[in-house]
């Protein structure tokens, strides 16, 4: 099998920009489209394309004119195949949805457990998100490296294939941020930032997202002081827009996660937040922490 080349990864946000004219086209033919692009563009056969997902010839050819309905494992793996970036992965993913009017979790399926599928959907709907957490960055705020070197660490005996598809979920999960609605309220053990996961630029690169973060106004981060008494796991909490004022909590632990709903329950682990959020620095403090964490870090890389 022919090897891909390589593609430089790009920065910005993805985001799929139609033009006018195809409005009216279907999403499945527009992904056709792109993946016949890159095929085309990086020299590759229908013949090539075909042997990656275990397919015809003329199965690869009806995908690419928009006539086969595409599988969320022959994107990724013809993705792969390509060496295309985060950002054309994204634009791909994000016409897949389109194309198979699929939720997220769906499209992850493979890689997502049980638990963890409900709380993406609830992600989707929530009007605010608010998340404490003691042990690592919260997985909406981890850059993909952070995120790598974390799903290599707990997913133990798992294919390359399968820790580049959860690492694909974790970035595809924040694209919604970028929609104004939820917004985040992240509050992060100050230790978190001097815990090493990667290597020092991967850290550098996780701070210096997270400072970007706090001059957003969809994502309020605040560094919880070393000393506060929190408790050592994490806890979500969610709104929603309905008019009865509905909200939820999410407590994962090891091998599941436990959803809130009862009242005296909520007000317990509502109370829990409060307490850590009275324990977190203000904006500026926040800011200055981060500040150093990244000295630190940049100074850990330039040794």
């Amino acid at each position: 099998m022919p090897a891909a080349r390589k593609v430089q990864p790009e920065s910005d946000a993805a985001v799929v920009h139609l033009k006018a004219s195809d409005e009216q086209r279907p999403a499945g033919r527009l992904l056709g489209d792109e993946l016949r692009h890159h095929r085309v563009r990086l020299g590759y056969s229908l013949a090539d394309a075909a042997r990656v997902i275990r397919a015809s010839t003329s199965k690869v050819s009806r995908l690419e004119r928009g006539e086969s309905p595409a599988k969320p494992r022959d994107v990724h793996d013809l993705a792969v195949f390509y060496g295309l970036s985060r950002k054309e992965q994204s634009q791909l993913d994000q016409l897949l949805a389109q194309a198979s009017n699929a939720d997220l979790y769906a499209r992850f399926a493979d890689v997502t457990p049980d638990f963890l599928k409900r709380l993406i959907r609830l992600e989707g709907t929530a009007e605010t998100i608010a998340v404490f957490e003691p042990r690592v960055v919260p997985g909406l705020l981890q850059t993909e490296d952070y995120a790598r070197a974390l799903v290599e660490l707990v997913e133990i005996g798992r294919s390359e294939a399968s820790i580049e598809r959860i690492v694909a979920l974790r970035m595809q999960r924040q694209l919604m941020l970028d929609k104004g609605v939820p917004t985040l309220a992240a509050l992060i053990s100050e230790e978190v930032l001097y815990r090493l996961y990667g290597t020092a630029d991967v850290m550098a690169e996780q701070v210096r997202f997270l400072l970007k973060a706090t001059v957003t106004g969809r994502v309020n981060v605040r560094v919880v002081r070393r000393d506060a008494m929190v408790p050592p796991y994490p806890i979500f909490h969610l709104t929603f827009p309905d008019s009865d004022g509905q909200e939820l909590a999410y407590v994962e632990h090891l091998d599941g996660a436990n959803y809130i709903t009862k009242k005296s329950q909520l007000d317990k682990y509502r109370k829990v937040l409060l307490n850590v959020r009275a324990n977190a620095c203000n904006r500026e403090a926040s800011t200055a922490s981060l500040r150093e964490a990244l000295r630190h870090w940049e100074r850990a890389a330039a040794d």
